[in-house]
């Protein structure tokens, strides 16, 4: 963890872009009560395969005229290199200097990938392309990407990323402390030394989050289940437990030299501005 100690702390919130006149009403609203607290940036996320990207670089224009600053995600899977090419020079005209390069999912039913398999390739793609115009922004898997060989093959990939030119890494979210320690550490063995920023999901719904962990990889500890089952249908329990839990988590990897926090918010206000109420943030 000593590498990470070193860096300014960064913190931000993620917001998916809406899918109806309703969703973006809540999705305003979300960023107008999130905005005061002046995070470093909102990232926005894009569809398997680009299905999102009108989508997505509407709320990012929506982020930019409340002269926020947003990094729009980039998934590689199912992308030209023309069609990349034409999205960085929509988002340098719009201001953006920030992008969350990944190599996301094929959608069901796609039987091309496109002209990147990997997120490195498109790493280093934005790179030769752009320069050092945006700060890339890659992600981590603390407790081992669902698709990867092994924690050694997953370690390796995310080696490629950084030395295709990543700035930092934002993690999958994680209940485990130990997992992100581990993997920053094993980091550090390879002399990656970029800032790797916790990603934090607030526990609100059980069955939510089970098919959300169940999808990504993400392993949500048998105590945290087994009180979350407990709870029933008792929304108002869960709630109260789960900000309970996931106040903790931060406030110990705070401790521990973690160099931000990014919020996954689903596009809520309400649970990420209790935790970082309660962590005087």
């Amino acid at each position: 963890m000593e590498s990470q100690k070193r860096h300014a702390r960064v913190f931000s919130f993620e917001f998916f872009p809406p899918k109806s006149e309703e969703a973006s009403v809540a999705f305003k609203v979300a960023l107008t009560q999130l905005a005061p607290l002046n995070p470093r940036f909102f990232s926005v996320t894009f569809g398997a395969g680009g299905s999102t990207r009108e989508r997505t670089l509407e709320t990012v224009r929506e982020i930019r005229e409340r002269q926020n600053a947003a990094a729009p995600h980039l998934s590689c899977i199912g992308s030209t290199r023309e069609g990349i090419r034409e999205i960085l020079a929509t988002y340098k005209e719009l201001g953006v200097r920030h992008i969350v390069a990944l190599r996301g999912d094929l959608p069901s039913g796609m039987v091309d990938p496109g002209d990147f398999r990997y997120a490195s390739e498109l790493v280093r793609f934005i790179r030769a392309e752009t320069g050092d115009h945006f700060h890339i922004e890659v992600a981590a898997y603390p407790e081992v990407h669902p698709q990867a060989v092994s924690a050694e093959t997953d370690l390796m990939h995310f080696q490629e990323k950084v030395a295709a030119g990543a700035n930092s890494a934002i993690t999958q979210y994680f209940y485990n402390a130990d997992a992100y320690y581990w993997f920053v550490d094993a980091c550090e063995a390879l002399g990656i030394s970029i800032p790797i920023v916790p990603g934090i999901m607030p526990i609100t719904n059980h069955r939510q989050l089970l098919r959300f962990s169940e999808a990504c990889g993400a392993e949500v500890p048998r105590w945290i289940r087994r009180r979350l089952e407990g709870f029933g249908d008792d929304a108002e329990s869960i709630r109260s437990f789960g900000l309970d839990v996931t106040t903790a988590l931060c406030a110990e990897l705070l401790a521990a030299g973690a160099p931000g926090l990014h919020f996954y918010t689903l596009n809520r206000a309400a649970p990420s501005s209790v935790i970082w109420e309660r962590l005087g943030l």
